[in-house]
């Protein structure tokens, strides 16, 4: 692995639920030893990626994530164009509404607003999505450019569920369904209890840039809520593709 990867190893570690690390448990979780890992972390403290917390001693993300963040935004605006989408989504539909770009090598959540009902999936900020197992990355990968799925199938695909698709003829197969229908549906493939439906973002190019999503407790997917959940989710998708600056395929088509 390069010294760039693992440096972008490192930071995708940091999450809500770990927002700081000790060298000593950053360097496991990685699975680089403690010297790289300091060598790294201090190369990245110099760019403002990451910063040292003087009383602790641990490690957290610096301001220079967020400076990067903010020439992200103003370049190619997403959050503006997807949060009141994304409101508008989950009040049609009752229930968690979440989108999602490429971010290395799967898609990072870059928006959430979540169902008002007591019975809710609950999604992570910037929660890392892989593309084998989720509907959003079923979505992404069976309308990217062409070499996407085939990377995608090449690599280990690792279980997280009892359902995930870990045979690569068995996600060649779910992709194409994907790309038949215009939506993709995971039941219970990446977390137990939750189905998710999602649809594809495109870019200017016609290609998947990411994807927008509903996820749902198992147990309360009916097909009227399917029907429901789907016919929001093509509006949905629709108006945030164009909202960035996005072009519909002329092939894209949906099936529900």
């Amino acid at each position: 692995m390069r010294t760039v990867e693992k440096a972008l190893k490192l930071l995708e570690l940091f999450d809500e639920a770990h927002p700081s690390f000790g060298l000593s448990a950053l360097a496991r979780r990685a699975d680089i030893d403690k010297a790289t890992v300091l060598r790294m972390l201090q190369d990245m403290a110099a760019a403002g990626l990451v910063e040292q917390d003087p009383a602790s001693r641990n490690w957290r993300l610096g301001a220079g994530i967020l400076r990067l963040a903010r020439l992200r935004e103003a370049a190619f605006p997403a959050t503006g164009a997807l949060n009141p989408i994304l409101a508008r989504l989950a009040q049609e539909t009752g229930e968690t509404a979440h989108a999602s770009l490429r971010a290395g090598a799967d898609l990072g959540t870059v928006g959430v607003v979540e169902s008002t009902r007591s019975n809710r999936v609950y999604i992570e900020p910037g929660l890392i999505l892989p593309l084998h197992a989720t509907a959003s990355g079923l979505a992404y990968t069976a309308f990217a450019r062409p070499d996407v799925p085939a990377e995608v199938l090449a690599r280990p695909l690792a279980a997280h569920t009892a359902a995930t698709p870990t045979d690569p003829a068995t996600l060649a197969a779910r992709l194409e369904m994907v790309r038949a229908s215009g939506y993709a549906c995971a039941d219970q493939t990446y977390d137990a209890d939750v189905h998710g439906l999602a649809m594809p973002l495109f870019g200017p190019d016609g290609f998947a840039i990411g994807a927008l999503a509903v996820a749902t407790p198992a147990t309360r997917l009916t097909a009227d809520l399917r029907r429901l959940i789907l016919s929001a989710l093509a509006d949905a998708a629709r108006k945030a593709t164009l909202g960035m600056g996005g072009r519909i395929p002329d092939h894209h088509r949906i099936a529900a």
